[in-house]
């Protein structure tokens, strides 16, 4: 399999009023490659945002779930998402200047 690049394992920052709240605690959710390793998601914050330590990767897989519009079923699409913890010497993500 190719080897995925550090542009390539952030996919997009995942917003939810869960994610908002987590900030506080310097916690930044994303939506990653489903194939990225917690090393690789690492290394992908750190070069994307200048300045940032990365202390803890979280990683968890969600499945599709069925949906049902009138007689035809379906799936939404899997992903994989991180929650990434920063480091308390650390600089905060600036979403709109990274990304």
């Amino acid at each position: 399999m190719a080897e995925i690049k550090y542009y390539d394992v952030i996919q997009r920052p995942l917003i939810s009023e869960k994610s908002m709240n987590d900030m506080a605690q310097r916690k930044y959710t994303f939506i990653v490659h489903p194939t990225a390793t917690k090393s690789q998601v690492k290394e992908a914050v750190e070069k994307m945002f200048e300045g940032t330590k990365v202390d803890k990767v979280n990683t968890m897989n969600y499945d599709g779930k069925t949906k049902r519009r009138g007689s035809t079923m379906g799936k939404t699409s899997k992903y994989k998402k991180a929650i990434v913890k920063l480091r308390e010497d650390s600089k905060e993500i600036d979403f709109f200047q990274g990304m």
